[in-house]
């Protein structure tokens, strides 16, 4: 099945979007999980086809279920929130490939820091007032500043899950 995405605006509908955490802790032993409730975005789809956009994510709104260790995600230690309020990720391509995989390429930026990323992202549901793209990918968070490791308690990579539901923009 191939899917046709139209071209124009289209604005992330937040109410319809997660993007969440997960992270093995307790030297593997726990599963950190969390949710970033503040999530913003828009894109373009040009005529040729290729794609631009932008997701912001609000460090703060980022919820494990636990006050404390939602307050030490926000220190210095790791996001560095008072510093850094928003994760952005700054679309640079995207192509639909064999069906419903669409290959993205980007800039993720955490931290202040800045790092190339390419995921594949799978389109689902669209039509000509919208579209939901899922996705599932893992990151090193040492790469953005995030080295603290008390007693060797965090290895491992930082899996991010996705689900994005973009609607028509209104000019």
């Amino acid at each position: 099945m191939t899917v046709a995405v139209e071209t124009g605006l289209w604005q992330l509908d937040a109410s319809a979007s997660t993007v969440g955490i997960r992270h093995r802790t307790m030297w593997g032993l726990v599963t950190v999980k969390g949710t970033f409730a503040a999530v913003s975005g828009r894109g373009e789809v040009r005529p040729d086809g290729s794609a631009v956009g932008t997701l912001t994510l609000d460090v703060v709104s980022l919820d494990t279920g636990h006050a404390k260790r939602d307050t030490h995600l926000r220190s210095a230690d790791f996001f560095d929130a008072d510093h850094h309020p928003e994760i952005t990720f700054a679309l640079r391509s995207a192509e639909l490939r064999d069906g419903d995989q669409v290959h993205v390429i980007g800039q993720l930026t955490v931290r202040g820091i800045s790092r190339p990323l390419s995921l594949t992202a799978r389109l689902k549901d669209a039509d000509a007032q919208g579209l939901t793209l899922d996705t599932e990918f893992s990151v090193d968070r040492t790469q953005f500043g995030m080295g603290w490791n008390q007693l060797g308690m965090m290895r491992g990579l930082t899996s991010v899950s996705a689900t994005l539901r973009f609607t028509r923009a209104t000019a």
